[in-house]
């Protein structure tokens, strides 16, 4: 409880003695290329690899000749929208993403340069973190459209090139009672991904203590409080907004 606490307190400090809109413009436009171009091979080989993989597996799950081809298709667009594009690529966000802004601050925190910026009076949590928890927001949610375009397309492609269904069932499969909701819900949950991850990172990291050794500790640590986190949230969220 006592870490809980301090997370908040950091992130509180995020919004005293705040830089001006200019330097934060810069800052958040370097990391959301960091972030968000550095991650979208790996986002789109993972995910389509995925929808392929879940395209496969569904088919031969579907022992009866009474099921329609179609709803192959409609069995990986609801997996691929609601849980595989934003929680398992929060998984790889974090360990790609996260460890990067973890290692990142605590190298600059066992290398003084954190003290440096507070002895010239910044707010250092202000001027480091907050731009990344900024930058994440923005191209995370992106990220998952990403994840979820390539997801479904790696699924035609495996369908269609292997006969396991056709490419009419498979479009008309994506489109059969289709729900709205399942697009924002993911939506929704990459938003506090995103959050949780860049935020947990950059705690773990800017609170190193020690050398070159607890960085890397740090780091571990920040994927893994960050993949519990966002396991936790995925739960809560589904509970909160899809029960009846």
């Amino acid at each position: 409880m006592t870490e809980i606490g301090k997370y908040f307190m950091f992130l509180g400090t995020m919004f005293v003695r705040r830089e001006s809109f200019k330097t934060y413009y810069k800052l958040v436009l370097e990391e959301c290329v960091s972030i968000g171009i550095g991650s979208l091979f790996l986002v789109a080989l993972v995910s389509t690899f995925i929808g392929a993989v879940t395209t496969v597996q569904t088919a031969f799950n579907m022992v009866s000749d009474f099921i329609p081809d179609y709803v192959i298709s409609q069995v990986v667009r609801e997996m691929v929208v609601l849980e595989l594009a934003p929680t398992i690529m929060a998984v790889i966000y974090a360990g790609k993403v996260g460890s990067s802004m973890a290692s990142g601050l605590g190298t600059m925190r066992i290398t003084e340069q954190i003290d440096a910026l507070e002895v010239m009076g910044i707010n250092s949590v202000s001027y480091l973190v907050l731009p990344k928890i900024v930058a994440s927001l923005m191209m995370y949610p992106l990220l998952v459209v990403v994840a979820g375009v390539c997801g479904m397309f790696g699924g035609y492609l495996a369908g269609t090139l292997t006969g396991i269904i056709s490419p009419n069932d498979y479009v008309l499969g994506l489109r059969s009672s289709y729900n709205e909701f399942t697009v924002i819900f993911a939506l929704i949950k990459s938003v506090v991904f995103a959050f949780l991850v860049a935020s947990i990172s950059s705690y773990k990291g800017y609170n190193t203590q020690g050398g070159a050794l607890e960085v890397g500790v740090s780091s571990t640590q920040a994927v893994t409080s960050s993949v519990i986190a966002v396991l936790v949230a995925d739960y809560l969220l589904a509970q909160l907004l899809l029960s009846k």
